[in-house]
């Protein structure tokens, strides 16, 4: 399956249909935050430097998988991570890794310095933070009762300048 960079705003609101489907996430108590992203980021990102998604149609031309991310808010190369969601029947068939590698050439080319991401500690989310892991993240921070009471924000770190 070919990965697709959003060019448009008629993919731009897809993608947020996507975001907000019950298909997407495991865990659907998405914070005020999270909601706001979802309805608003994808098509932000048609105007904003360094913000982009990348989405994975299935042979329907149904969106089953979309990733982004964006530079930090100081433009000094460092870049976020976003989300990344997988349709819960195609998830373990590699689409993740395929939109992270088209995630991370993009942070390459751009000459990013390192890309930063995060996740919940919920057991929901340890596949996602096995695949950090397996992609050259490091754990460096826990945020106690970030998401809500008893939900920790784990940040991932991977440098880029010096892995190329």
């Amino acid at each position: 399956m070919h990965v697709h960079e959003l060019a448009t705003e008629k993919d731009a609101l897809r993608i947020t249909d996507f975001y907000l489907s019950s298909d997407s996430f495991d865990d659907q108590r998405h914070t005020p935050g999270e909601l706001d992203h979802f309805r608003n980021a994808p098509m932000l990102s048609l105007t904003q430097r360094n913000h982009r998604h990348w989405f994975i149609e299935n042979e329907s031309g149904e969106i089953i998988a979309v990733t982004s991310c964006k530079e930090n808010e100081h433009q000094s190369g460092g870049f976020l991570w976003d989300y990344l969601a997988v349709h819960r029947e195609y998830r373990r068939h590699g689409f993740a890794k395929i939109l992270f590698q088209a995630l991370e050439t993009f942070a390459r080319l751009a000459e990013g310095r390192y890309i930063l991401t995060y996740t919940c500690d919920l057991p929901e989310y340890q596949p996602i933070q096995k695949m950090f892991r397996a992609n050259g993240f490091e754990l460096i921070g826990t945020y106690p009762n970030y998401y809500y009471e008893g939900e920790a924000r784990l940040a991932f770190y991977k440098p880029l300048l010096n892995n190329k």
